[in-house]
Order: C-alpha cells, then sequence, then structure tokens
C-alpha cells in the first residue's frame, strides 16, 4: 500500500477517492450516520467512528474496502462475513466491488456496536 497524505476531515478522505471506493464508502457512511449520533473523525488514515471510545472504521485501500468494529467479534450474528482479527474483539469486513452490502445490515450493525460501548464503555481501556 503507498503511503498518503492523511485526509484532513471526513469530508476530504470521502472527495480523494475514486470509483467503486468512493461510492461504496459513501454508502457505508451514510447508514453508520443515519444509525445513531457518532463523533467521525479521520484517524491512522481512515474513518473512525467514536461512541466511547471507538465503535468502527471504514477504510478504503486499494482493491477493497473495510467495514470494521472494536467489538465486531460480538456482532457476526448480525455479518457472518466479519472476519475476528487484532485486538479488543476487533472484527472487519472485507469487501471489494463485486462484493453486496445491504445499508440495513450496516445500519443494525452499527446500532449494536454504540449499544456494545454504553454498555461495557471503551473496547480500548482495560478493565
Amino acid at each position: 500500500m503507498r503511503k498518503t497524505t492523511p485526509a484532513a476531515d471526513p469530508d476530504a478522505y470521502v472527495m480523494a477517492l475514486t470509483g467503486w471506493q468512493r461510492d461504496r464508502v459513501e454508502l457505508l457512511r451514510s447508514a453508520v450516520r443515519q444509525a445513531s449520533v457518532l463523533r467521525e473523525v479521520v484517524k491512522w488514515g481512515h474513518l473512525v467512528y467514536v461512541a466511547q471510545g471507538p465503535a468502527l472504521l471504514i477504510r478504503a485501500e486499494e482493491t477493497r474496502v473495510l467495514l470494521g468494529f472494536w467489538r465486531g467479534q460480538r456482532l457476526r450474528a448480525i455479518e457472518p462475513r466479519l472476519k475476528a482479527g487484532g485486538k479488543y474483539e476487533m472484527a472487519t469486513f472485507h469487501m471489494s466491488e463485486a462484493t453486496p452490502v445491504d445499508p440495513a445490515t450496516v445500519l443494525r450493525l452499527t446500532r449494536e456496536a454504540v449499544l456494545l460501548n454504553e454498555t461495557l464503555g471503551d473496547p480500548t481501556r482495560k478493565t
């Protein structure tokens, strides 16, 4: 993956994308924003959504788009394509241009991720 300068804000992040990745990120972003009031920031070079700690991320790469949840391993009953990996019970949904995505499922995943943070607190803090 080539190194780029991080976007100044979420809108700039999306505007810098092209093709199917931009379309996919716009679809995901719209569903996430409908689901709950979240703080949207650019962190670690991609979109991060915060509700009592990080809840989810959207990251466009050269050949895929990722939708990741800090407590995503708890959300696999909603979306079995979430792949476990990393810290904090992280799981990500890897999408190519051909991957079907249901905005209603993204909305439900986001609501559950926010609820988990409300119930359990910041997933990055040790208890």
